[in-house]
């Protein structure tokens, strides 16, 4: 599933390709990963309106319109967003001026495109926490919520009304190298822990958006040292690279948890 980074790099590349570009037409083939909304009414809020801006809030890709109008894209498990020639196997895609089309696919129709005025994006993201990369992931509130919370750490992290954008694989990423059990209640968490899963969460994203930069701009292309590999997720009976523990993957809120059972206590 895509997460934060990828999200981000998906974002920096189509946003140069079609920021002053026009839409032309519309084209609804799936009509699921529209609703509540309707083919036609896509197109009528869309159509003839141009691309001022692409920005990026937690896991929603935001392209704004002209005239306080946005096209939000949210990916879930297996949607992709790219401009290209021809529409392909799209679910979703607008025409823009210039002979170039952005395209939505999704194979598993799991994703979401809808066009929203600036006000319904606004109501809809109010409850997102901070942006972990930026200045506003503050050690003190998440230190705060934290100590709120009894939830276990791994569904702390997963609730995007504490880190905008974190999902299943960093999350497991960060726990880890914090060494910490993803079981844990957060509110029973010493702080110096708390503080070390606030700089983990930062560190890995920092890393996973570098490689993921590179995966959409030159896939294939990685040198030594860029490709963002995950020491514990998906990595169920392995040896654990610090300890040499097999890995063991639990289920936490229906999704697989990663993690090392002596390192992570």
């Amino acid at each position: 599933m895509p997460e934060l980074p990828e999200v981000e790099a998906i974002r920096e590349k189509i946003a140069p390709e079609i920021t002053g570009r026009r839409i032309t037409g519309v084209h609804v083939a799936r009509a699921a990963v529209i609703r509540p909304q309707r083919a036609s009414t896509i197109a009528k809020l869309a159509a003839g309106r141009k691309i001022e801006a692409v920005n990026r809030r937690g896991k929603n890709i935001l392209v704004g319109l002209s005239g306080g109008y946005v096209i939000r894209v949210h990916l879930r498990m297996t949607g992709e967003l790219k401009v290209a020639r021809e529409g392909g196997n799209a679910r979703v895609w607008f025409d823009l001026t210039g002979g170039r089309k952005l395209v939505f696919e999704d194979t598993r129709a799991l994703g979401r495109v809808n066009v929203l005025t600036e006000a319904e994006v606004r109501k809809a993201l109010a409850k997102l926490g901070p942006e972990p990369l930026s200045a506003d992931f503050a050690l003190e509130r998440f230190t705060e919520e934290a100590a709120r919370s009894r939830r276990p750490a791994k569904l702390f992290l997963m609730d995007q009304t504490h880190v905008a954008g974190l999902g299943n694989i960093y999350a497991a990423e960060a726990l880890f190298r914090a060494r910490l059990d993803p079981r844990k209640p957060m509110s029973e968490t010493p702080r110096a822990k708390v503080a070390a899963l606030h700089s983990t969460i930062v560190e890995v994203l920092r890393e996973a958006m570098k490689s993921a930069r590179i995966a959409y701009n030159r896939p294939g292309k990685f040198q030594e040292g860029e490709e963002f590999i995950p020491a514990v997720y998906g990595r169920e009976g392995e040896r654990c690279p610090v300890c040499g523990r097999k890995i063991r993957r639990i289920e936490q809120g229906g999704r697989s948890t990663y993690f090392c059972p002596r390192c992570q206590r």
